[in-house]
């Protein structure tokens, strides 16, 4: 079930809404949670239980993870955690990269005249990012950052809460424990706020990204033998435009709905294209997925503690991970490796840091943005053989022009959409747009809201009743 069908906006939302507003105080926990698992079950079919299996495991480990006041079994825990966390990632593994690693196999042994079977698993929904909030609860709890859920109702709530289930943000334990008990209060102004950045997500998604979709597919999807350097330039920037207002469009509806049924989720997104140096790309872009690593892979590896050698090895660890979190595929690998050597460049030479002059740093920002884009065309493509094309022909400037299918995927509409979307790149670092509708009482965030709930709100509404809308681009992850 997608945020933008009808069935979700017209009938689960309404409903759960109207049974959390309600109901007693005490059962909105209840309510969240089984309205989470139909959501769930709905869009995942049979691989709810894989995500129920998972659930009971973390759920029973909590306890014994707990240091007591002395923390005399240390031991016993880090044993305890040890297996818990393997067992989360050998699901992740098994589920996500078995067919990955098979086909590899199989490949390899067909040099030599083999024939090796390939395994094909249907990939479960927000897998990586229910894999990942099941981690950070045994981990902090084993860390004594939080203590254990005794509530199932409640640890349901934290894993499986539908706006953040399949896509993110991903939320951290110790973000959402405290938001957890049963005497938090719900009121009316949670729906205003949350309401305003619910309809700024729709927007994003269904006027700003569904419109670049075909554009994006038929530059992709250009052969080899057509492609051209503008062809492949505008593929690039049109997906550049298209999965931050898709992704970045996701996680502003699920903050505004976690928001309504009253919690208060992480934000994901600020400005990430107004970056001046690598480094502030990723304090920027998909932030819940950065604080993550930085708290359960690159910290615990030592971070930038023990030497420059280190620091580097450890952040290209992390963002080999990162790459491979997105997708088992060589792209995704490459595309991770990138932006990890960026970064030890960045940080070997010094260049981390955002330049006092102001030419500087508009040049350096630009440089960014540039770097950004040819990342992304490893992220898109099919396979390696696909991006190497499109990134030969970026690098090659010719005369050719727009294939004929590319140009009529090129309407008046969509023209208007793309230079309007690129205006993102030219905004400011800060104020950014969804906190300031949600939570600022100023003119300017009164102006937009009812820009956003009015016309915005309308246009998306009739777009999506005209079944237009397309799957969210992380629902692959």
């Amino acid at each position: 079930m997608s945020f933008a069908s009808p069935l979700f906006l017209w009938f689960f939302t309404p409903v759960v809404l109207l049974g959390v507003l309600s109901s007693p105080r005490h059962w909105r926990n209840g309510i969240v949670a089984v309205a989470s698992l139909v959501f769930y079950a709905a869009g995942a079919g049979p691989s709810t239980l894989l995500l129920l299996t998972t659930m009971a495991v973390n759920f029973m480990a909590g306890p014994w993870l707990e240091p007591d006041e002395w923390d005399t079994g240390r031991a016993r825990r880090l044993r305890v955690l040890v297996a818990v966390v393997a067992f989360d990632v050998a699901i992740l593994l098994v589920w996500k990269y078995a067919g990955f690693a098979t086909e590899q196999i199989a490949g390899f042994a067909r040099l030599f005249g083999a024939d090796l079977p390939v395994v094909h698993l249907l990939l479960p929904i927000g897998i990586s990012f229910y894999t990942f909030h099941h981690i950070s609860y045994v981990v902090d709890i084993y860390r004594g950052e939080r203590p254990a859920l005794r509530d199932p109702v409640a640890f349901v709530t934290y894993i499986a809460m539908f706006p953040q289930l399949v896509a993110g943000p991903i939320v951290r334990y110790r973000e959402l424990a405290d938001q957890l008990p049963q005497q938090r209060t719900h009121r009316l102004d949670d729906v205003a706020s949350g309401f305003p950045r619910f309809a700024l997500g729709l927007c994003k998604k269904v006027i700003v990204a569904d419109s670049l979709s075909p554009l994006v597919e038929q530059c992709f999807d250009t052969p080899a033998s057509q492609m051209t350097f503008a062809v492949a330039w505008l593929g690039a920037v049109a997906y550049t435009l298209q999965l931050f207002f898709d992704f970045s469009g996701y996680s502003d509806m699920a903050i505004g709905l976690g928001r309504m049924v009253g919690f208060r989720l992480p934000e994901n997104f600020a400005r990430p294209y107004s970056s001046v140096t690598i480094t502030e790309f990723w304090r920027r872009w998909h932030m819940s997925l950065s604080r993550w690593f930085r708290d359960y892979v690159y910290i615990p590896l030592g971070g930038n503690r023990e030497g420059a050698g280190r620091t580097y090895r450890n952040l290209s660890i992390v963002f080999v991970l990162t790459g491979l979190w997105h997708g088992a595929n060589w792209t995704f690998l490459v595309w991770g490796l990138y932006h990890g050597a960026l970064l030890v460049i960045e940080r070997g030479y010094g260049l981390d840091r955002t330049p006092a002059n102001p030419w500087r740093r508009i040049g350096r920002r630009a440089l960014t943005l540039v770097l950004v884009v040819f990342g992304w065309v490893f992220f898109r493509a099919a396979d390696m053989g696909q991006a190497l094309v499109m990134i030969g022909h970026m690098l090659l400037p010719d005369f050719t022009g727009l294939t004929d299918r590319v140009d009529a995927a090129l309407g008046n509409q969509v023209l208007v959409t793309l230079a309007l979307a690129a205006l993102i790149v030219f905004l400011p670092a800060s104020p950014v747009t969804g906190p300031l509708l949600e939570s600022s009482r100023s003119r300017t965030a009164r102006i937009l809201r009812v820009t956003v709930m009015v016309p915005g709100m309308l246009w998306a509404a009739i777009m999506v009743a005209t079944g237009t809308f397309s799957p969210f681009l992380y629902y692959q992850f």
